[in-house]
């Protein structure tokens, strides 16, 4: 169906991309990526440690590297970092396959997220939901960017929402496909 092509999952922290891509991959019978342990591995440390000792720049640039290495490949699903639409040059490469946005509401992110912002550097903040609100804020229009957006529903499985994505690929390469079986 796909030809190969790689699918980039993009969306804020929390929208569920690694969990929903593993699903996705299997579904495909596609490899799985996900850039951020990826960009552990090859800083030799953690992200929190990145932010912390070489700063956001650097980890952008670790990513951008990442990103554009694993584009270079085929058959992958790649759950990607939240922010890393704001690179225009990563752009690029995102485009080399299909981008598809898991778009959650702001409050279900933060109810996702509330026990676990010690481990994420952009929500090391007082005002949790803020945060997340402003950082939604600046990255909506890049998010829209997106060829598919899936707006996932506060109680929806990842498996519901990896089956119902699947759906949206396969309408979105072969829109007549109903068509022809007819």
């Amino acid at each position: 169906m796909l030809n190969g092509t790689n699918i980039f999952l993009i969306g804020m922290m929390g929208a569920g991309k690694s969990t929903v891509g593993k699903l996705l991959a299997q579904k495909l019978g596609y490899n799985f990526i996900d850039t951020d342990p990826l960009i552990e591995q090859c800083a030799g440390k953690s992200i929190p440690a990145i932010f912390a000792s070489d700063g956001e720049d650097a980890f952008r640039d670790l990513e951008q590297q990442i990103l554009s290495q694993v584009s270079a490949h085929t058959r992958l699903v790649v759950a990607t970092g939240g922010g890393i639409v704001m690179r225009s040059l990563n752009w690029s490469h995102l485009h080399d396959g299909i981008v598809v946005w898991i778009d959650v509401p702001v409050n279900v992110l933060h109810n996702r997220l509330k026990t676990a912002s010690e481990q994420r550097p952009l929500l090391q903040t007082d005002n949790l939901l803020q945060t997340l609100n402003d950082i939604y804020s600046q990255r909506r229009d890049r998010y829209a960017q997106a060829d598919i957006s899936i707006m996932v529903n506060a109680d929806e499985t990842s498996e519901a929402v990896s089956d119902r994505l699947l759906n949206m690929i396969q309408t979105r390469i072969t829109p007549n496909r109903l068509r022809q079986d007819a």
